[in-house]
């Protein structure tokens, strides 16, 4: 851990949900200091109260990252709390899957919402802040369906697409700053957001099938690569998408 030199970082995680919490669980093991938000307070609370994140004194902020002026108060309310920002992992989202023709507007704008314009109201305004304080790290999740034509899955892989899109733009203005931008893209991953749908009968083994490894990810397989991009020896790299997918990717 004391290789990756993120000792003392301040950190701002997106989301207590699966990826978002074993992201922080990973970031206090590594000895940042922290800070959560999230919508759910039950969440934060439980993610709070773990042992290995009570010793690490992380801070939780109850938030609804959906609109700009609830990031841009969120991440100076944390920046203010740490002494500044090092560290941004923006893990929020979510998926409804059905038809294209069976997909009404108000779960498009939904899921747009959540997914892409969160990153872009959080990702502008830590932006902001890292550029005045001369530097830093920020990871945003993406995912195999930003590649692959998941049929039921318009809304979604649109925002990651976006995402990817996103992510190499913000790249290429902060470069010079020293902030480098990244994203790393999940295979099929037991979390909160698929275990209803790997629940239908036949299909957590379909999945598994379309996956070279002959195994579903978890979500600690991802956070090696998150840690990686948020850390000084990943400071040359910027503008990726890492496929954490177990070779899904590959077929």
């Amino acid at each position: 851990m004391e290789w990756l030199g993120l000792e003392g970082r301040r950190a701002l995680v997106m989301g207590a949900g699966g990826l978002g919490a074993a992201c922080a669980r990973g970031l206090a093991e590594a000895g940042a200091r922290l800070a959560v938000v999230d919508v759910d307070a039950a969440k934060l609370k439980a993610l709070r109260d773990e042992p290995v994140l009570a010793d690490a004194g992380v801070r939780v902020f109850p938030a609804d990252m959906t609109t700009s002026e609830a990031c841009d108060e969120a991440v100076t309310a944390v920046a203010g709390e740490l002494g500044g920002l090092d560290v941004l992992v923006h893990a929020v989202g979510t998926n409804d899957r059905r038809p294209v023709v069976d997909t009404p507007d108000e779960v498009w704008e939904r899921i747009l919402t959540l997914n892409l314009s969160s990153a872009f109201y959080a990702g502008r305004a830590a932006g902001r802040l890292m550029r005045e304080g001369g530097g830093g790290s920020m990871v945003f999740f993406s995912s195999v369906s930003s590649r692959l034509a998941h049929k039921h899955h318009a809304p979604y892989a649109a925002t990651k697409g976006g995402l990817d899109q996103l992510v190499k733009v913000m790249a290429r203005e902060w470069a010079a700053d020293g902030v480098t931008v990244n994203a790393v893209g999940p295979g099929y991953t037991e979390t909160e957001l698929t275990r209803t749908y790997l629940d239908k009968p036949g299909m957590r083994q379909e999945m598994v099938g379309l996956v070279p490894a002959g195994r579903l990810g978890t979500p600690e397989d991802v956070v090696g690569s998150v840690l990686f991009l948020a850390s000084r020896r990943a400071s040359f790299v910027t503008g990726q998408v890492l496929y954490v997918d177990g070779g899904r990717t590959l077929v």
